[in-house]
Parts: structure tokens; sequence; C-alpha cells
């Protein structure tokens, strides 16, 4: 016999390293992701500013943070914000979104759906239909099958 075959190298090789079903969380530096800056939200709520209170409130979102205390800080803020809009200009700040930013926005009215706050459901709600009406039934089919959340 050859001494190849008494060889127990073969037994060091990982397998599942070259299975491409294996799945693996991809954690890209979440950890010091701090979500939406409060004080410049703070700012343009102050000033009247509701499209760019939105838009600041959306541009940093806590999607791949594990820190819970972080996302339930960011989900408080954008509904503070979405709150403050009145019911005829919710349809104008939506449609000044793009793809991307509907699906974020959609993300964090079904995080505010799971702990709804006092009056809070209602204004998600008028949220949810001119969301929906810009981004359709994808949208929301984009937001249930995510694995990051917010």
């Amino acid at each position: 016999m050859s001494t190849a075959a008494h060889s127990d190298k073969f037994r060091k090789v990982d397998v599942d390293e070259y299975d491409e079903n294996k799945f693996v969380d991809e954690e890209d530096g979440g950890d010091n992701q701090g979500g939406p800056d409060e004080a410049e939200v703070d700012a343009l709520l102050r000033q009247g500013n509701l499209n760019g209170a939105l838009l600041a409130v959306l541009k940093d979102p806590p999607i791949t943070t594990k820190n819970q205390n972080v996302k339930e800080r960011a989900e408080l803020l954008v509904v503070r914000v979405l709150s403050s809009f009145k019911s005829s200009d919710i349809e104008k700040a939506v449609g000044s979104l793009d793809r991307a930013g509907v699906d974020l926005l959609m993300k964090y009215i079904y995080r505010g759906f799971e702990k709804p706050s006092d009056n809070s459901s209602a204004v998600l709600l008028q949220w949810h239909e001119k969301a929906l009406a810009v981004g359709g039934v994808g949208s929301i089919v984009r937001v249930l099958t995510a694995r990051k959340t917010v």
C-alpha cells in the first residue's frame, strides 16, 4: 500500500466552507451605526421644514446594528416626524421619495404597527395608504421579506 492511502490530511478540510447553501450573516460594521441624527431632525422640525426632517430621519437607518435601543430610538423619532405632518401634505412628501426611501418608510411604518403608541396607528395608516400608492404591493413584499430590519 502506498503512504497516501494512510494519510489523514483530508480530515482537516472544512467541507462546509464550500457549501453554496450555507448561510453567513454578514455584519457590515453596524455596531457603530447610531441611526438618524436626532438634533438635526429636531432643528428641522422647529424650523417647520417637514420634508427636510423626513429626509433626515430616513438618511441613516440603523439596519445593520443589533442594538435594539438604537432601533427603538430611531423608530420613535420617525413616528414623531410622521405625526407632525398634516394629512394633506403626506402624499406630496411620499411622492418626493425614491423607491428605496419608500421601502424604508414602509419598514418604519410596519415597525410602528408592532408597538403602537397614543394615536400613532391612525397616523401610520394614513402614511401606509400613501406609501402603498407610490410603492405598490412590491414595497410591502420587499419589507416583509427583508432580513435586516429597522
